[in-house]
């Protein structure tokens, strides 16, 4: 490899005397730099095109397995019973007279023959049609008319929003709200819609103000926003095209809001901070360009690279729900980190020493001169953590494993209505079936019989399954051909330990015919199940890969375990406080929200992905700038303080950015989004304000020289392959040091890894 020097060291009579050569990258994003912006403007315009209507476009379900049984059997019944998988009930209230009296029957039954009619609906159903209990409030003012509304989730929303107004409200002697699965879905779609655009409301021009704070320059503050526009509207674009060929969850729109703001402000921050550090040596805008893309740009780079990784880890999941924050989070991450390292510098170019205009600071502050490095507050918060470093270990452990406690009590269940606030319409109308219905209709389980059969073996069946303890009652069958289903109502709630054992029971028992059993427990059975077998592999591809990808940055063999073992344990307190808060009720009327007493089954992977690859962005940022300085002193104590006092604030403001971004989408209605929000922004806050700066550190102080050891092959490996952030300095740390503690200063070489950008 050429040999590339830093401005200082061709200042001081480094070889080759001269400013480094930009490197091929550098060349081609800094050649033409008004093409270049000009160019990303006519795609963000395009991508604005492409992306429109997208929220239109997604679906709000996909928490199922689709290869499960229980998809199975829903999709058969579908098919062949469709009364028996009703998703759009009519509450009517009669108000002071009884359900029974003749003018609400009278008009209850025109309402429902009218609603058979309608194109789009099927399996129309009511109490006025066989007088069945469970249809009946137990006070008798109300009862329910049930239907289908055939289609995906985008067809039966369309269909909802043609049929609802003529149904809903008040209809001579009755008065009509519309809920069931299809209404809490399509106005949960609604309501996420109109809590992301608040949130942007909210997260643009406080991140603004937060951007000039850490800045100083209203443009360089300009420039993060500018970078994580364009990753939003990219991966708009990318979602539209996605919902072309398969399903796509509309709750990815919050994600890729809140990274695409959070991320590109990240490196946007670091790639900035890092140029305007090389201006301040007296180095030309284009020199500062060029060393800032090789050492703040591959930083990026491998941070964008180890994010992408964590979200990709949940391709491996069926539910599509999972999948969908996968598509969003890989595409605005790597669009994010592409406008980061090819729009920014084209820009800076341009600006030059005009980046720092603007310091509005400086109307409060006056023309006060920044402090040096070490004499600032991370300064000293490095000089104390590396003096008590077991101290701040132990304590900084103590403190995380408690917060995490709380989790070990946690409940799985499934989303429903209480999703949605207390007002919405169809969170009403369920609220109405649970507490005032008796046996609470919809939430049974179903039972598919397939193959032929004789009635007293259905008898038989039937007998088999009221003996249970768990059921209740047994309805059925209802037979078509050589098909049928029995309805089957659990004695307790509809997704609690019992009713799941239920499903188990009801599986295993021996049946002249095929069955295949479904219904809400069914499926938070099969959830589980999916969850808990992939579980291990996407575990395993993080770990495996945030290995790999570490060791290419350090050349360490200890760092990389470090780091996944504390960005594991910098996500307790979230996962503490998505059990203490959602689950239990514990600040349910100050956030807003009902509590259903459990946690919907896959949100915890999601946040686990998306945490632990924001916790990895800034531990990139940090050990980055550790093995710089350790690269060219050989000192390992003074690298890590030096890092620390190099990056602390830089990783803390970001981090307090991304959590404002994550906290006005914890503004949401819908408590999975507030649950999303909320956690995340607690996830990064304690990874950087605890683990950056007090554990990462106190652990490294305590593991010494022995941090960088590592055996000669792979040492010889990450020589060849591996990526470092520094240029060739007086010392490459050898990996070999930390065995003996001792080390000798060896010639300035460009490691074989790292390449100029």
């Amino acid at each position: 490899m050429t040999e590339v020097n830093t401005p200082a060291q061709a200042a001081e009579g480094a070889p080759g005397g001269a400013p480094p050569r930009p490197g091929r990258h550098t060349r081609f994003v800094t050649a033409r730099p008004r093409l270049s912006l000009l160019v990303a403007l006519v795609l963000t315009a395009l991508a604005v095109l492409a992306g429109s209507g997208v929220a239109d476009r997604l679906g709000s379900g996909g928490w199922e397995d689709p290869a499960a049984e229980s998809t199975y059997a829903t999709k058969a019944l579908e098919r062949e019973f469709p009364a028996s998988q009703p998703n759009l009930l009519l509450l009517v209230d009669s108000g002071r007279a009884s359900v029974d009296a003749p003018a609400v029957t009278a008009e209850a039954r025109d309402l429902a023959a009218r609603l058979a009619g309608e194109k789009g609906v099927t399996g129309v159903g009511s109490y006025w049609q066989g007088r069945s209990p469970a249809l009946r409030a137990a006070d008798g003012h109300e009862a329910l008319i049930a239907a289908r509304i055939t289609g995906d989730d985008n067809a039966m929303g369309r269909t909802l929003d043609r049929i609802a107004p003529h149904y809903r409200g008040t209809h001579g002697p009755v008065r009509v709200k519309i809920g069931g699965i299809v209404a809490v879905r399509h106005e949960m779609q609604t309501v996420i819609k109109e809590d992301l655009a608040r949130a942007e409301l909210i997260a643009l021009p406080i991140t603004l103000v937060l951007l000039v704070m850490v800045f100083g320059s209203a443009i360089a503050a300009l420039l993060p926003l500018g970078i994580g526009i364009v990753a939003i509207l990219g991966t708009n674009a990318v979602l539209r095209a996605l919902t072309s060929f398969t399903d796509v969850s509309v709750f990815a729109l919050n994600l890729t809001t809140a990274l695409g703001l959070g991320l590109a402000i990240d490196y946007a921050l670091f790639i900035v901070r890092r140029y305007r550090e090389e201006l301040s040596t007296g180095a030309d805008p284009l020199t500062a360009v060029a060393a800032t893309l090789r050492t703040a740009g591959r930083t990026v780079l491998f941070s964008a690279l180890t994010v992408a990784v964590s979200l990709a880890a949940m391709m491996v999941f069926p539910q599509y729900f999972l999948r969908s924050f996968a598509y969003a989070g890989i595409a605005v991450v790597l669009l994010a980190a592409a406008a980061a390292l090819i729009l920014l510098p084209a820009a800076l170019v341009l600006l030059g020493h005009r980046v720092n205009s603007l310091d509005l600071r400086r109307l409060f502050q006056g023309r006060r001169e920044p402090k040096p490095a070490e004499r600032t507050a991370w300064a000293r918060t490095a000089g104390l953590v590396m003096r008590r470093a077991p101290l701040f270990a132990l304590g900084t452990t103590v403190l995380l494993v408690t917060l995490g406690l709380p989790f070990l009590g946690v409940k799985f269940g499934t989303a429903d209505d209480r999703q949605l606030p207390s007002t919405a319409e169809s969170h009403v109308v369920q609220e109405h079936i649970r507490d005032g219905f008796p046996g609470n209709p919809g939430s049974g389980l179903e039972i598919l019989a397939e193959g032929s059969a004789t009635e007293a073996q259905y008898a038989g069946y039937k007998q088999q399954v009221a003996a249970l303890p768990e059921v209740a009652r047994v309805d059925g069958p209802l037979v078509k051909g050589d098909t049928a289903y029995f309805t089957v109502q659990p004695k307790g709630e509809a997704v609690d330990d019992p009713a799941q054992r239920l499903v188990g029971d009801l599986r295993s028992l021996d049946a002249p015919f095929g069955t295949k059993v479904t219904g809400t427990a069914a499926v938070l059975v099969d959830t589980k199940h999916a969850i808990a077998q992939r579980l291990p592999w996407a575990a395993a591809f993080i770990a495996v890969v945030t290995l790999l990808l570490v060791f290419l940055l350090t050349g360490s063999v200890l760092i990389p375990v470090q780091a996944v073992v504390l960005n594991a344990l910098s996500l307790t307190a979230m996962f503490g406080a998505l059990v203490w808060v959602f689950q239990d009720g514990h600040l349910s009327g100050a956030l807003g929200f009902t509590s259903s007493g459990s946690i919907e089954t896959t949100l915890p992977v999601l946040m686990f992905c998306v945490a632990f690859g924001l916790s990895m962005d800034y531990g990139v940022f940090l050990l980055s700038r550790i093995k710089e300085e350790y690269d060219r002193t050989g000192d390992h104590d003074a690298a890590v303080r030096h890092g620390l006092q190099r990056t602390g604030g830089l990783i803390t403001a970001a981090a307090v950015i991304l959590a404002v971004v994550m906290v006005a989408i914890g503004t949401s209605r819908v408590t999975n989004t507030k649950m999303l929000g909320l956690g995340i922004a607690l996830a990064v806050l304690m990874d950087a304000m605890v683990v950056r700066s007090l554990l990462v550190p106190a652990i490294m102080r305590l593991t010494g020289r022995a941090t960088w050891w590592a055996p000669a092959p792979l040492r010889r490996l990450h020589e060849r392959f591996g990526l470092s952030e520094g240029e060739p300095q007086a010392h490459q740390g050898s990996a070999g040091d930390g065995a003996t503690g001792t080390h000798e200063p060896e010639p300035a070489t460009q490691p074989g890894g790292a390449r100029a950008l």
